[in-house]
């Protein structure tokens, strides 16, 4: 089911807002679209004024920083080893915003969002 992402129509007293005008199309969100561990696959979405998101269906490697060195490589991930996002997401391999991935250089942490951005960005925790 669609998730629509306008105003809400009340009030922060609890009273009802008379919307001017209807719902729009380009309030609505989209599913959540799963990144899983896998071989390297992205689908391109239209968005707001005709402009293309690319969205990670899944991958097997991670763009990681070391933050002592301050140098980035592109690194193959193993496994997830934690999601705060839902536990469930783990035994999955679910790669969200947060995540805690084994990578070949060890545990980081995934900054970016795979879903909106379609790459992995991580920094070695």
């Amino acid at each position: 089911m669609a998730r629509w992402q306008g105003r809400s129509l009340r009030k922060p007293s609890g009273g009802r807002i008379w919307p001017q005008m209807g719902k729009r199309k380009r309030e609505i969100g989209r599913e959540f679209i799963e990144p899983r561990l896998g071989p390297t696959k992205r689908v391109k979405i239209r968005t707001f004024g005709g402009n293309v998101k690319l969205s990670l269906l899944s991958t097997e490697t991670a763009n990681v920083v070391d933050p002592k060195t301050g140098r980035a490589q592109k690194v193959k991930i193993l496994t997830v080893i934690e999601n705060p996002a839902d536990p469930h997401f783990v035994r999955r391999n679910v790669l969200t915003r947060g995540a805690i991935i084994d990578t070949e250089l060890g545990k980081a942490r995934i900054t970016s969002r795979p879903g909106q951005k379609g790459v992995i960005n991580a920094v070695l925790v």
